[in-house]
């Protein structure tokens, strides 16, 4: 018993019981509903992911027919989830950047924009305002009477037909992929203080953009049908178009949804970051005979990211999380599929935990990743004095 006297094996003991308790808990519940379900006739286990699933899915990024498994539908709704999440959290930073700049404004008009439309969308639920741009945009014009922008981009209530590069779906993604590789590297080398005394750091940044470029264009000039345009414009044949992508009505209203009810919040943070930047830095840097915008874009808004990354990456993993209100309008996300799969196979246990995990993941991922941004720009020592 002499050992239970000290703090650290009194602890250690303490989480020790803990996780064994939890696991027989587990272990229990399990091995009960396995019980319950051999009882019932109904099978257990994950075999039901190789079976053909026999539906179609709207929209995808992932190739998917009626045939495929079960196993390449999750596939479906993870990128798609993926997709919505990365695409709504860039949409709000971007409403979220501009209201807070209108809140701040010394215009009142400007201001007065800025705070009714954060005191509108804010107190409204998201689940309505997607329903409410679903609604809109369903009720838009047929194909032969599609609103047209430059002859090249076209809007109707089955969507939005955009130009797309003239690629196949694998050789899209490859592109994309050296797109966001280049632009992960270039901000990790601009922001990350390990590269702030190298020398001809703007060359280097250059270089980089420039091999991005040339990796972009290499994968384009290859994978090119010998002949072919690059773009795929949308044309009209028939009922419908042809060509381009169709971003379907689910996939925009869920995106306007959430930028427009995200961006609300995240204004008021991005705000709260521009209020807390000490005036001497501004008026320091009006003095050195910098321009308005110089101002705004070198000293005030750096700073104040800065001071609000934190409450921004949980915002972010927020707005990742609501993608799961695409039930409700009929997109294909992770949580769609997912009620869509128990519905048609019955294996509730298997696929709500694959659910849990698979948001797991996701959020813990881009939790570190963002967590590893906000260490890399933080400010540290005598550098947080104003």
């Amino acid at each position: 018993m002499q050992m239970f006297r000290n703090r650290k094996t009194r602890s250690l003991a303490y989480q020790v019981a803990f996780l064994v308790i939890l696991a027989l808990v587990v272990f229990g519940a399990v091995h009960e509903a396995s019980r319950k379900l051999a009882a019932q006739g109904m099978t257990s286990g994950f075999d039901f992911l190789y079976k053909s699933t026999g539906f179609r899915i709207g929209f995808s990024l992932v190739p998917f027919d009626p045939f495929e498994s079960y196993l390449q539908m999750l596939w479906v709704g993870i990128a798609n989830t993926i997709f919505l999440g990365i695409l709504s959290i860039i949409l709000a930073n971007i409403v979220g950047l501009v209201i807070a700049s209108f809140r701040i404004s010394s215009n009142g008009v400007l201001n007065d924009i800025g705070t009714l439309y954060i005191e509108t969308f804010r107190n409204v639920p998201l689940i309505l305002q997607a329903l409410f741009w679903y609604a809109a945009l369903t009720h838009l014009p047929p194909t032969k009477q599609a609103y047209s922008l430059f002859d090249a981009i076209f809007l109707s209530a089955r969507g939005m037909f955009v130009p797309s590069l003239n690629v196949g779906g694998q050789w899209f993604a490859a592109v994309a992929l050296a797109f966001l590789l280049g632009l992960s590297v270039l901000a990790w080398f601009s922001m990350s203080r390990r590269f702030r005394r190298v020398k001809n750091r703007g060359a280097l940044q250059f270089v980089m953009a420039g091999l991005t470029l040339a990796a972009m264009v290499g994968i384009l000039a290859y994978a090119r049908e010998p002949g072919s345009d690059i773009f795929s414009v949308p044309e009209l044949r028939g009922l419908n178009f042809r060509g381009g992508i169709t971003i379907p009505p689910e996939l925009s209203a869920l995106a306007i949804a959430t930028a427009i009810y995200g961006g609300a919040y995240i204004a008021e943070v991005i705000r709260a970051g521009f209020q807390s930047v000490g005036k001497g830095q501004v008026e320091a840097a009006r003095a050195l005979g910098l321009s308005s915008w110089h101002v705004f874009s070198r000293v005030h808004l750096p700073l104040a990211i800065r001071a609000v990354l934190p409450t921004l990456i949980n915002q972010y993993v927020w707005l990742f999380k609501a993608t799961t209100l695409g039930i409700v309008v009929g997109f294909a996300d992770f949580f769609s599929v997912i009620s869509v799969s128990i519905n048609q196979s019955g294996q509730t246990l298997e696929l709500i935990a694959i659910l849990m995990a698979g948001f797991l993941i996701m959020n813990n991922t881009l939790s570190f990743v963002l967590n590893r941004v906000n260490k890399a720009i933080a400010l540290k020592g005598t550098q947080l004095r104003t």
